[in-house]
């Protein structure tokens, strides 16, 4: 596959718009949707006693016990998030990146690409964060940081349960507290969102290229809306990458590239077109 022209473009953009989703998880090895063996090691007795099938059931579960809510999201956080180092394909990214301005939205909500060194404030996670939690009645709209709390309550974990006494309260109504992903009462990042705003009014007119991450084709969160743009935007670029999986709407086709293979190695293969 000719890469230069991809490269060309991207080398030629005033500024860069990723977009990812469920695909770059996986390269980096976490499947919300799969009961694999990494699922079957961290949950293995909650898939015994609740039958759980994949990481997205836990998340999404109403636990009977908030000790045993919080030990599954502490095993989670300090597995993914705690334990994560920044992986080739993150590095690769920022290569190609280099010093452009950008900005990146995403449905993954473990909390990568700001541990991977992109700015937060260029950063919009439209489904939440694995790193912060709200009060489960959304008494107010604070978002508190859980990253430290899954460490302790991780290591303090016994036969699926943490203690009762380090399971989090809301400070303000004293209710339960819940992690900050799309759900009931799920209090929306607008101050993210209007930042994506203010980018994209920056970029209005000018060359902006979207690089599209392991987004499947029928999503309506992320790729129709990134599709539209690029429509409505006459120097817009779009570039997709995805493994099995390319779609590009019609009316897009004579500025677009589909790249269809694995992750990992388009990204690096990208990076070494673009001689960064």
């Amino acid at each position: 596959m000719d890469l230069a022209p991809v490269a060309e473009k991207i080398k030629g953009a005033d500024a860069i718009l990723i977009g990812a989703s469920n695909g770059l998880s996986i390269t980096e090895g976490l499947h919300l949707f799969a009961d694999n063996g990494a699922f079957e090691y961290l949950f293995g007795d909650f898939k015994q006693k609740y039958g759980l099938r994949c990481i997205l059931q836990g998340a999404g579960a109403r636990w009977p016990f908030e000790e045993e809510k919080w030990a599954f999201w502490s095993r989670l956080i300090h597995h993914y998030c705690g334990q994560y180092e920044p992986t080739q394909v993150m590095e690769d990214l920022k290569a190609i990146v280099g010093r452009k301005d950008y900005f990146i939205v995403t449905s993954n909500g473990e909390g990568h690409f700001e541990m991977s060194g992109f700015a937060p404030e260029r950063i919009y996670e439209i489904e939440g964060n694995w790193l912060t939690m709200q009060c489960a009645a959304a008494c107010h709209d604070t978002l508190y940081p859980t990253l430290e709390l899954a460490e302790t309550l991780a290591a303090t974990e016994r036969d699926g349960r943490v203690p009762t006494e380090l399971v989090p309260h809301c400070p303000r109504c004293g209710g339960p507290m819940r992690v900050h992903m799309v759900g009931e009462n799920y209090i929306p990042d607008d101050a993210a969102r209007e930042r994506f705003g203010s980018f994209l009014e920056e970029y209005h007119g000018k060359k902006l290229l979207v690089l599209e991450l392991g987004i499947g084709w029928r999503n309506q969160l992320i790729k129709a809306p990134l599709m539209r743009l690029v429509a409505r935007e006459p120097e817009a670029a779009y570039v997709t990458v995805n493994l099995g999986e390319v779609y590009i709407a019609e009316d897009i086709r004579d500025k677009s590239f589909g790249l269809d293979g694995p992750l990992s190695d388009m990204l690096s293969a990208l990076r070494e077109a673009c001689g960064a």
